[in-house]
């Protein structure tokens, strides 16, 4: 299973879903990857500066950790081929039109954006009208 390539049809069959959880994104210096297993990251990222980490908010919280910044979890529920081409730029073009921060990850079947939770039901209704223009064209 490769995944869907063509932009129009991404676009049309996104079905962006808002995950309920509060995420934060951490970084710990001089650390690497499988450190902190037991904060149970969702996602991690090897950096010249450290190992950034996605965790939920409550952990961070419990943990010590500061966090300024909350996001939630947008997950397009398309199989989004990593070879397609165009997705994250119209996901984040549309979001950046409506003022809100995108940090997406790209995994294997889907993409996963995350925003500000503040921002995160005015997200879902920019997303859900791209999805509904590409399906009209």
């Amino acid at each position: 299973m490769t995944g869907e390539k063509d932009l129009s049809v991404l676009l049309g069959s996104m079905q962006p879903v808002l995950a309920e959880e509060e995420y934060v994104f951490v970084t710990l210096a001089d650390q690497h990857y499988g450190d902190h297993i037991e904060l149970a990251p969702i996602a991690s990222f090897q950096e010249q500066e450290g190992l950034t980490l996605v965790i939920k908010k409550e952990t961070a919280l419990l943990a010590g950790f500061d966090v300024p910044d909350i996001y939630r979890r947008i997950t397009l529920q398309i199989h989004s081929s990593l070879q397609a081409v165009g997705l994250t730029a119209a996901v984040s073009t549309q979001l950046a039109q409506h003022g809100i921060s995108a940090n997406v990850i790209a995994a294997f079947y889907h993409d996963h954006i995350f925003v500000p939770a503040e921002k995160a039901e005015e997200a879902i209704k920019a997303l859900s009208v791209l999805s509904l223009i590409a399906k009209e064209r």
